[in-house]
């Protein structure tokens, strides 16, 4: 591995490698990250198709095929394929960030009351059910449209989609090629967190790194947000199972061979890869319409607790997908599918996705920290699209496994730890909570750092939490 600068490592290509693999960090992010990264992003760098590079972010870690914080950009008139292991099992998988227009002060006297109503409203932990279940009718609308969808049928306001990736709607989904396996499993979790590393925070604003990029963004100091991530639930995951079976059974009839089973892809423009993007973007409106729906149960349960308040929308995006977009490539602009795995889109600004308020700005990027611990907003910067197809990390990513957490952390102690911070933890499973503990996860204000210091996008503002809801 080559160290090209302070932030950016790069293994050239070699062997079954069709492009070099670059991985964003510093010095001791690389040394903390588990060696499957290297095998794994490697391994994705030898894939038909591959354009320039593939890319690991600083939150990087072991993950199903590609490493989560992973990139990577296919071109389809190269040959280029779609990865289920690419997008990952819980497709669009996000996060979204609310305004309150409160203060701490204000929140303050009422903090313990708005725990305890969140956690009532918002159903979250395994196997969690809430209370639309959709008949045949509604499922295909919400798969088919998405947060537009779910406004249509009263939860939100039209002025919402402004400020979700997509507009709220994934174009191209295909409901028909979501089985019914997967439809079941999704009938009665709209509008539910789940659980893993799942929750609704209330956070504070609590240090401003750009006073200008905040002005644009709406942010004050102090202020109290609400940040909400999830993603498809159980829809998503079974749609990633049963089309990482089916690729890796077709593999070899496409000419392709498998660096590992669990890169199991098809060709873009095969039969099988356009009937998994149909499916993959059926997915992607359910989890838009999913965190819609979330966010229509948190105004209900703030308006309780604080009558006439209105949350809106800071932004919403996704970290799981794999999406047709348009990036140059040596002299000339190319459509691209362009798989995130546990990364964020960071378009810089002037992008033309981006809403009118922010296009001067660039676009947000919400990174979630662990739970206990901060969270960031960055922007995408003038340099975000020359370094990896306009990408950045999307959290603090895993330093020990579930299991490993669990052992090293009594939950119970971490829950009174917390509040003595004047942290306030809700959740319905106690193993949960100690999977989840800020031990498990990299030091996030490093991961932020290497981020904006690599060039993939800058700091506008640190977030506190004051109240985890968690899966």
């Amino acid at each position: 591995m080559i160290q090209r600068d302070e932030f950016r490592f790069e293994i050239p290509a070699s062997g079954a490698m069709r492009v070099p693999a670059v991985i964003f960090a510093d010095a001791d992010l690389i040394r903390g990250m588990d060696a499957k990264v290297q095998e794994q992003i490697c391994n994705v760098a030898s894939l038909p198709g591959i354009v320039e590079a593939a890319y690991a972010m600083p939150d990087a870690h072991w993950g199903y095929g590609f490493p989560i914080g992973g990139v990577a950009a296919f071109d389809p008139e190269q040959g280029g394929v779609v990865s289920a292991g690419g997008v990952g099992f819980d497709i669009s998988c996000g996060v979204r960030t609310l305004h309150s227009g409160l203060t701490m002060a204000e929140l303050g006297p009422h903090q313990m009351r708005l725990a305890d109503e969140l956690y009532r409203s918002i159903p979250a932990g395994l196997g969690s059910h809430g209370k639309l279940h959709l008949n045949h009718k509604g499922m295909i609308g919400m798969l088919r449209g998405g947060a537009q969808w779910a406004v249509e049928m009263g939860y939100g306001e039209s002025g919402d989609l402004e400020y979700i990736e997509e507009q709220g709607c994934m174009a191209g989904a295909e409901p028909s090629r979501v089985s019914a396996k997967a439809r079941e499993r999704q009938r009665g979790e709209m509008g539910t967190l789940g659980s893993g590393n799942h929750y609704l925070e209330v956070q504070r604003v609590a240090e401003i790194y750009s006073h200008e990029k905040a002005r644009s963004f709406r942010l004050h100091l102090d202020e109290i947000v609400i940040s909400i991530h999830c993603g498809s639930r159980g829809l998503g995951h079974q749609i990633g199972a049963e089309f990482l079976k089916e690729m890796a059974v077709s593999a070899a009839g496409y000419g392709i061979t498998l660096p590992d089973r669990e890169l199991a892809c098809a060709p873009i423009r095969s039969p099988l890869g356009k009937q998994y993007l149909g499916a993959m973007r059926a997915a992607v409106n359910c989890a838009l319409a999913n965190r819609q729906i979330i966010t229509h149960l948190t105004r209900q349960t703030f308006d309780e607790v604080f009558p006439g308040i209105r949350l809106s929308l800071v932004y919403d995006v996704s970290h799981n997908t794999c999406k047709l977009e348009r990036h140059p490539v040596g002299d000339r602009e190319t459509d691209l599918f362009i798989h995130r795995k546990g990364a964020t889109r960071a378009c810089g600004p002037g992008h033309p996705d981006l809403p009118p308020a922010y296009r001067e700005a660039g676009q947000p990027v919400l990174i979630g920290g662990s739970m206990g611990t901060a969270s960031y907003i960055l922007c995408g910067s003038e340099t975000s699209e020359q370094r990896a197809f306009s990408s950045a990390c999307h959290g603090a990513g895993r330093a020990l496994s579930r299991r490993q957490a669990s052992k090293r952390c009594r939950s119970r102690e971490l829950i009174d730890e917390l509040a003595a911070k004047g942290i306030l933890i809700r959740s319905p499973s106690l193993r949960g909570i100690a999977e989840e503990s800020p031990i498990a996860y990299k030091d996030v204000r490093a991961v932020v750092d290497a981020a904006e210091r690599a060039g993939l996008a800058r700091k506008v503002a640190r977030l506190e939490p004051v109240i985890c809801i968690k899966g």
